[in-house]
This record gives structure tokens, sequence and C-alpha cells, in this order.
């Protein structure tokens, strides 16, 4: 969500706000698993010897060059299926050729009959994770030339997990890939030893793919959310459209973590020693089409160094941006779906995760279906923001009610602006007025209005999610029946808020600009947010309605002082 539209429709949120008054004026030890394999924080499988110190990278490279050697050496391809996903890795250098998530379904299909794609997969044919090539000074071996022999010619994790183990020969010394899959997460760990090392050591480049297939029926927008992130003390995102065609950005690290990403899902490299220090010493991202600008995708490479016992361990995570998954790796991350903007995310991440736990907590705990759950969440929220939208509405009920004497003193005081401030401080406290008193109550909820738009315009749990006439709660309303329906209720709630005052021009060009703007933007937005709003429209009109009675009631009895 790059583009302009979510920044001018969250500052409108805010002036939506104040509208009323403007109308009318840590990580663990290692331990051992199940099967002996000894695993660090992350679950990937640590080395059993001491790492050595982090040496200097090598110039990193993209990897353009296909795969040349696969037609003379054979390849098979070894399928690991869980409940979750169906992983497969080809024998040609150990690398990830396949990755079907099968809780998950494709929505942009690979035919032009737009048949059912089936499970989601993320891979595109001839752009594999893990193309792993070793490099020594200036000699360059790609493991991908490498025929490996497998120990499982198919490997089921459904009741534990299972370690796939492949060996080779690189450069006439022996080679082992280890891959370590659990049952109940789409987390992989990579590990591997290749002999011959010269003592000056080399450096490893593990190549990330060239970008995701195209899974999402919003493509143009499943594009701009793609790129590349980083992590060095905060994520660093690089998105795809922001690169040059035909040139290297290079990134340089050290980084815990290399990702790339698409609007939903992620593939996220992880090299961090036994003492916590990362090992990843940079990447390129190198966008290989030549398009006229904005390209949709880029191949990455990851490098880290390569002792002189060349044994490397990591881990790799490839699936869903699901919150909890991304959270219980650590290492921030679950900011690969960042909740706000770079700067402003420390205030707004904890009421994103409060709400998104809501929704998850509603539907999976209560049972309600993630439509219903946002019209009663949105209800609660009004709710729970009764008193304090009470209170603004309030003190600027009674800034209402004195505007004609404070008419009469910028009329009288003009030409004097000390006096006038004096006059007007005098009449504040004579009338018990705080001209402030409107402005924070409203002011207090603004992280959290931010917070609902960003998760409900980007959290996974809504993808696909049907209700009602809308067929996907994370995607626009085709009928456009949603953000028709958010702005009649924007209006109506605008004319409940003239009740009670005397005629005002700005107010009533006000009344029909704003819905009309809002429409114009929130119209391709996620129909979930519209339905959000529209029901928090809704269950303010009895609130507003109230204001507007005491307004008039309260205008009423100064307009009888006055007589």
């Amino acid at each position: 969500m790059n583009d302009r539209r979510p920044l001018i429709a969250i500052a409108l949120i805010m002036v939506i706000a104040f509208l009323p008054g403007v109308f009318f004026k840590r990580d663990l030890p290692p331990a051992a698993d199940s099967t002996g394999v000894v695993t660090d924080s992350l679950g990937t499988a640590a080395s059993t010897t001491e790492p050595a110190t982090p040496q200097a990278a090598g110039p990193v490279t993209p990897d353009t060059a296909a795969p040349t050697a696969a037609a003379v050496v054979p390849e098979d391809t070894i399928v690991v299926r869980s409940a979750l996903y169906e992983y497969r890795i080809s024998t040609l250098g150990g690398r990830l050729v396949g990755t079907d998530l099968l809780e998950y379904r494709a929505m942009f299909p690979r035919d032009s009959a737009g048949a059912d794609e089936g499970p989601l997969e993320l891979v595109p044919a001839g752009d594999p994770l893990l193309d792993t090539r070793l490099v020594f000074g200036g000699d360059t071996v790609r493991l991908a030339a490498t025929g490996f022999t497998a120990d499982a010619n198919r490997l089921d994790v459904t009741d534990g997990p299972r370690t796939l183990t492949l060996t080779g020969v690189v450069r006439g010394q022996p080679a082992t890939l280890s891959y370590t899959f659990q049952p109940d997460d789409y987390r992989i760990g990579v590990s591997g030893r290749v002999g011959g090392v010269p003592s000056t050591g080399g450096t490893l480049l593990i190549g990330l793919g060239n970008g995701f297939r195209d899974t999402e029926r919003n493509v143009a927008e499943n594009h701009r959310e793609s790129g590349v992130i980083t992590e060095r003390d905060g994520t660093t995102l690089t998105r795809y459209r922001s690169i040059t065609p035909l040139e290297t950005e290079v990134l340089s690290g050290p980084f815990d973590w290399v990702a790339v990403k698409s609007k939903y899902f992620v593939a996220g490299f992880f090299a961090i020693d036994s003492t916590g220090q990362p090992r990843i010493s940079g990447a390129t991202v190198r966008a290989e089409e030549m398009e006229p600008s904005n390209p949709v995708r880029a191949r990455t490479t990851v490098a880290m160094p390569l002792a002189q016992a060349g044994t490397w361990d990591a881990l790799l995570y490839v699936g869903p941006m699901e919150y909890d998954r991304l959270s219980a790796i650590g290492h921030d991350f679950d900011d690969v779906n960042p909740y706000g903007w770079k700067g402003f995310r420390t205030i707004i991440r904890p009421f994103a995760v409060a709400i998104r736990g809501a929704f998850v907590w509603m539907h999976e705990t209560l049972g309600l279906h993630y439509g219903f759950a946002i019209v009663f969440f949105g209800i609660f929220i009004r709710l729970a923001l009764w008193p304090l939208n009470q209170k603004a509405m309030r003190s600027m009920t009674e800034m209402q009610a004195i505007q004609p004497e404070m008419q009469a003193l910028q009329t009288k005081y003009k030409e004097n602006p000390e006096r006038l401030q004096q006059e007007m401080l005098k009449l504040y406290k004579e009338h018990k007025v705080n001209p402030l008193s409107g402005c924070w109550p409203m002011l207090l909820p603004y992280p959290f209005l931010v917070a609902v738009f960003f998760v409900l315009q980007s959290t996974i749990e809504l993808r696909g999610v049907s209700f009602l006439w809308m067929p996907d709660l994370s995607q626009p309303d085709p009928l456009y029946i949603i953000p028709v329906f958010m702005v009649l209720s924007m209006f109506a709630l605008s004319k409940i808020g003239q009740m009670g005052i005397p005629p005002n021009p700005q107010a009533k060009i006000m009344t029909y600009v704003m819905p009309a703007v809002f429409g114009f933007l929130f119209l391709n937005f996620a129909s979930g947010l519209n339905l959000y709003y529209a029901v928090q429209n809704i269950a303010a009109a009895p609130q507003q309605y109230l204001i507007s009675k005491q307004r008039a009631r309260i205008m009423a009895e100064k307009q009888a002082k006055r007589r």
C-alpha cells in the first residue's frame, strides 16, 4: 500500500472525527528435540562445531544463469508432505522447486480458461528457492550442477519432525545437505557441509528466487506489496517496483534475516550463530526483465560467510503471513507485514495486534463468521468509545451555544487582539467552557482508527472469506454496494448532526462533499474495511441524535437567557 490513497483516507478519517466541530463551529539456549537433532531457538539444526568468526564475504553477484547441467545430470524430485504443505526438493543441488500450501487456494488461474488453481503454489516454474552457490576466491561452484542422492524418495511429516539428507560430491570432496521439516509449521531447518574449503574460507550464496507466482485476484495490488525485506535493527522493505531494471541493488548487512514477500505470503531466510549474532553479510536484488517501469519481480540472492570447516546452518520459512507463526519465530519477523508506517509502528502495532487477535478470537472461540465479527466489533468499539465521544460532542455543543456572543466579541474588538483574547477567556470562564476539551477525546482513538484500517486491509485471515453478497472481504465489493452504503450512512450521520442548529452554508457543502470524497477513496478498498466503517456510522447515529437534541435544548436555554 505505497500509493497515496491510504494516506489520504486515514487523514480524512481524522478529519471526519473532528467534522462536527467544523460544521458547527529474547532467545532460548539450544535443546535436543525428540529426534536427537540439536536445534536452536529458530528450530534450525545447529552446528556441533564451534562456529568460526564470520569472514568478510566476497562480492555478491546475482544468479542470472539458468541451470545448464540439468540436461546431463539425473534429477529426481523428493516430495515432502504434511497437513499444511507439500514441498518438493530437487536432487540437483537440493533446491526447493515446489511449495504447495494446502490450507490456501490460489485465486489467480494458471490457464486462460480460468480454472480453479487448487492449492496455492508460490514458487514459479524455473525459479526455485535455495539455489546455492559456493564462492572460493574467484572460483564459483553451483550446487545445481551436482546430482545428490537422497535418503528417501518421499517424506511424510504428518506424525512428527523428519529430516531429509542428500549426499553428493562437490569438486571431488564429499558434500551433505540436510533439511528438517515440522508437521505443524512452515519452518525448514537448513544445514550443509562441503569439504575442501580453503583456509581463507569462502562465501555461500543462496538464491531466494525471482519473486512469487501470481496468486491473488487483485494482481496489481499483489505486485505493489511484493518486495524484499531485511532486518537490521529494524526492518527495511525494498519494493520490486522501486528497482531499476537490469541494475543490481546491493543491500549491505549484517542481517538477521532476508525475506521476499507478496501481500499475504513470504519466504524468509534466517542465519544467526550460537551467540545470537547475524551471519547474513548482505543481499542483492536484480530485476532481470526489462519493464517500462515498476518491475513486478526481481531475483534475490543472500550472502553469508562459509567457515573453513565448510559447514552452515540456517532456517527457511515458506508460508503465509499469519501473525502468530511469524511472531513465534522472533527476531521481529512479524514485521514482514507491517501495521502502519515506519516511525509510527511503535504506537499503532499494539492496537493492530489486539484488533487482529479480537477478530480471530471471535471467529475461532465464539464461532462467528468473520463478517459478523466485523459487525459486532464495530458496534462494540462504538459503545466503548461512547463516553469519549459524548464528552467531545458535549464540549462542541457548549462551544456552539456561545457562538453568538463570541462573534459579537470578535466584531467589537477586531482592532484590539489583546483585549479580544482577554474577553474570550472571560467568556469561556463564565460559561465554564474549555475550547480544548473537545479535541483530546477524539485524538485518543486515532491510533485505533489507523490500526483498524491496516488490519482489515491486509490481514490474511480475511483472504477469500465471503460474506453476504461480497465474495471476498479482503477485496473490493464487485457490486459496489457496501461502499455506497458507507457513503449514504455517512451522509445520514452528517444530516443528523445538523439538527437543531441554524443553517450553515459551510456545513451544508461539507455534508455532501465529505461522503463523496470518502466514497471515491474507499471504492476499491477491502469490502471488510468498508463494512466496518458503515457499521460505525450506523452505531454512531443514536448518540449523534441524542447529542443533537441536547444541543438544541442548550441553545434554546441560552437564547431564553439572552432575552
